[in-house]
Formats: C-alpha cells, sequence, structure tokens
C-alpha cells in the first residue's frame, strides 16, 4: 500500500513539470480533482498532508487552497451519499425482516418482487348428522378479509375473533404457531398424491409443515413417482394403495397420523381409512374424491363428464391389452397441461410436472370402493375445496360434499387443481388449522 502513494505523490509532483508554461495547467488540476473523487477516503487523506509541500509562491498556495476546498466539498458530498444509502441499506432490511416475522414467508433478496395480494381462503362448517345428545362444536364462519396496506397473502381459514382472544406481537407470531403444535393430537401428516403425481408433488408442502415442527411422510402409490411397476399392470385399488397399506402397517399400534390426500388419491385415502380407522386421528381430502359407499371414481367423474371438454381433449386412454378390452391406463396430453392442471401454477412447477407425471392406471379408478360406519365412518373427515379447478371443478366437489357430508369446509381461493404448487402458504395454514381443531367430545 505505501508504494501505491509514493507512486501517486510522484506523479503528482511531475505532472507540473510537463505543462507548458512552467505551471500546472487547469486540466491537470482538475484532473487531480477528479482523481481524488474516486479514490477511497483513506487514500485522500494520506494525500492530503503532502499537497503543504509542493510549492512555496503565492500562485501555489491559492491553487492548494481552492484544491484543499473541492476536495472538502467532495468529501462531504461523498460522506454523505455513504450515509443516506446505510440508512436506506438498514431500513430496506429491517422492513423485510419483520415482514418475514408477520407472515412466516421463506427470506428474499432485497431485488425480489413482492406479490400482489389475493382473497382470504375461508372455512365454512358443513351440517352433518349427528346423534342425539351430542354437542356440536364450535361454528366457523366466514370472515371478511380486512384491507392491508402490506398486499401480503394472508389466505388461511379463521374463526370469528372473540374478545378474549389475546393480541400477538410480531416477534411471537412464528413461536406462537410452533407452539400450537404441542397441543395437536398428533404430530404426523401423511400425504397421498393424486392420480398421475407421485410425492415429488409434496415439497413446498413438507417443507412448510416440517418448518412447523410436524413430521411429515409422502408416499409414492404403485406406479407412481419412483416406483418401477408398469400402471397398466395394475389391475385393483388394492394393488395401487399398497405403499400406503404397507405404511399403516408399520406404524405402532397407539400411533396416529393425520392423512391428506389429493384427486385419485381421495379413493386411497379411503380405502386405508376402512382398513385402519383406529390408526388415523382426521382425513382432508384436498380436491380429492370422497366416495360413498358403492361408488367409484369413475362413478363420480362420469356425472361431469359432458360438460367438461377440457377433460375430454387432455385425457389419452391407454390400450395395453388391446382395443377390444378396456383402457388399462390414462395418461395426460402434455400440451394442455397448463390448462387443465396448472393454470394458477408457477412456470417451473409446470415444468417439474411435464417430466414427472406417469398414467393413471384405469383399474382401481373403474372399482367401487365398501365403506362402513364402523371404521370409515368414525374417522373425522375435512374437505379443500379449490375454487379455480377445471380438473375437479367447483360443482363437482359440492356435489361429493353434498352426498358424504365431511365435519368442515374450506376454500383456496385462487387454487387450481394443484394448490401444492399454486397456493402452498394458504394450503399450509389449514393444514395446520385443521391439525388443531379439537376433538367433539358428546355430552
Amino acid at each position: 500500500m505505501g508504494n501505491s502513494f509514493t507512486c501517486i505523490s510522484h506523479e503528482q509532483e511531475q505532472r507540473p513539470k510537463k505543462s507548458s508554461g512552467g505551471g500546472r495547467s487547469n486540466s491537470g488540476k482538475y484532473k487531480y480533482v477528479r482523481r481524488l473523487s474516486l479514490m477511497p477516503s483513506f487514500r485522500r487523506r494520506t494525500l492530503l498532508p503532502s499537497l503543504s509541500c509542493s510549492g512555496s509562491s503565492s500562485t501555489t498556495s491559492s491553487k492548494k487552497g481552492g484544491i484543499k476546498a473541492k476536495t472538502k466539498k467532495i468529501r462531504e458530498r461523498h460522506h454523505h451519499h455513504q450515509d443516506h444509502e446505510k440508512d436506506s441499506h438498514i431500513i430496506q432490511e429491517q422492513t423485510l425482516a419483520a415482514t418475514n416475522l408477520l407472515f412466516n414467508q421463506t427470506p428474499r433478496s432485497s431485488n425480489s418482487v413482492v406479490p400482489p395480494s389475493f382473497r382470504r381462503s375461508t372455512s365454512v362448517v358443513y351440517p352433518s348428522a349427528q346423534p342425539s345428545g351430542t354437542s356440536s362444536g364450535p361454528v366457523l364462519a366466514v370472515q371478511t378479509p380486512k384491507k392491508s396496506n402490506a398486499g401480503f397473502v394472508r389466505s388461511s381459514s379463521s374463526r370469528q375473533r372473540s374478545s378474549t382472544d389475546p393480541l400477538i406481537k410480531p416477534n411471537q407470531l412464528v413461536d406462537k404457531e410452533l407452539n400450537k403444535v404441542e397441543g395437536s393430537e398428533t404430530k404426523r401428516f401423511v400425504l397421498v398424491h393424486g392420480g398421475g403425481f407421485g410425492a415429488w408433488c409434496w415439497y413446498k408442502t413438507i417443507t412448510l409443515l416440517e418448518k412447523h415442527g410436524f413430521q411429515v411422510d409422502a408416499v409414492d402409490l404403485t406406479g407412481s413417482g419412483v416406483s418401477s411397476i408398469d400402471t397398466n399392470n395394475i389391475t385393483s385399488l388394492a394393488h395401487y394403495s399398497k405403499p400406503l397399506l404397507h405404511f399403516f402397517e408399520s406404524l405402532k399400534p397407539t400411533e396416529k397420523v393425520i392423512l391428506v390426500g389429493h384427486d385419485f388419491g381421495g379413493a386411497c385415502m379411503s380405502y386405508a381409512m376402512e382398513m385402519f380407522p383406529t390408526k388415523i386421528a382426521k382425513a382432508v381430502f384436498i380436491s380429492a374424491a370422497m366416495l360413498a359407499n358403492g361408488q367409484s371414481t369413475l362413478d363420480l367423474f362420469n356425472q361431469q363428464v359432458g360438460s367438461n371438454d377440457l377433460m375430454q381433449q387432455a385425457q389419452i386412454f391407454l390400450y395395453a391389452n388391446g382395443k377390444k378390452n378396456p383402457p388399462t391406463a390414462v395418461d395426460f396430453d402434455r400440451s394442455l397441461l397448463r390448462d387443465f392442471l396448472f393454470n394458477q401454477s408457477p412456470p417451473k412447477d409446470l415444468a417439474l410436472a411435464s417430466v414427472s407425471i406417469r398414467p393413471i392406471p384405469f383399474a382401481p379408478v373403474s372399482e367401487k370402493v365398501h365403506l362402513s360406519e364402523k371404521n370409515y365412518g368414525s374417522i373425522r373427515r375435512f374437505y379443500i375445496k379449490t375454487m379455480e379447478d377445471y380438473a375437479v371443478p367447483v360443482l363437482l366437489q359440492e356435489a361429493m360434499i353434498k352426498l358424504n357430508p365431511p365435519e368442515q369446509v374450506f376454500q383456496l381461493k385462487g387454487s387450481d387443481h394443484a394448490p401444492f404448487f399454486s397456493r402452498p402458504q394458504s394450503l399450509n395454514r389449514i393444514l395446520v388449522e385443521i391439525s388443531q381443531i379439537p376433538f367433539k367430545k358428546s355430552s
């Protein structure tokens, strides 16, 4: 560092000798001032004392005084600009930190764009038949969202605020949510993908639930995800659901889970609920096939095939046993995936699905399930409606709810058929809330 200062000082002393007229030229002076403005502050402090030794005439002294004055002004402006940038940077960091605490978002860079706000998801209680002498639980009502200047997503189901509810400070919000997990009936979620999907589709949901302190398992059904089985060779719902059934067999006798299913995974859930009712605390159907006794998924979807032209265009039937026999699997036209399944999902998730989706075995779709009130009916059920869903339209979802009423219905506004892609934060909040709903004790 000392050598660099010597070179600069020497250049300063030699430059006046090169100028014509025996004195320092104006251009040399202003070039020198510009050079000072670009130097770091510690270099300018080192060079300034050397200016007093550069000459002894009155002309040189006046020039030195001018240089000192201009250097001082430049230094002041530079320091002011640095202070302003430092303050702005600190304010920006504090704002981002407060936002992450308030809304439990993952940290964002200062250049990231804040997504626009959308309507808050709501929940409603669907009336279900209860035996006499049974008290009904607290009713959850639809709540109109309050306007917020922040513009952040606050989608979740909510109950009416009570005057006895404590106010939560921003820095206590995350800890409070984590502490609530301790009061849940179980801390373990099991996620069942829909037809054609795999455990890969839950990657956002797994991350968010684990962040809230839950243990999460995502199952690859037979012929899906990493399974090496050819879907054309799957001949029954039991065969298709085998990995899920094997998971329940491996649980301890007293261990319970919250079972979550999407799309055709709802039929697999129902099959498992009938077989392992004591190991399932709650069942959550996300735009899923919530079947009644003696019904098949094919029966369910045949109710709205005529009104869903997009479904007919997107589906491709496969006939591994020849076209004279029933189809063996159903695939999707990749060019219609966005319009049919992912109309609200990010492009990166559409790309993931395009290379990961596999055909759906047809035999399990057409198989009727047998569900009893003693087993299947003993498990608390919840339904999450996806309001921008073109694969399982809202009308079809409402028809399932009406035919086989669950304990409670939630809505995910702005969600396509894949809420784990299009509305992962909102879906996570609803799942956490469902885990905290207390058991209804009969009086």
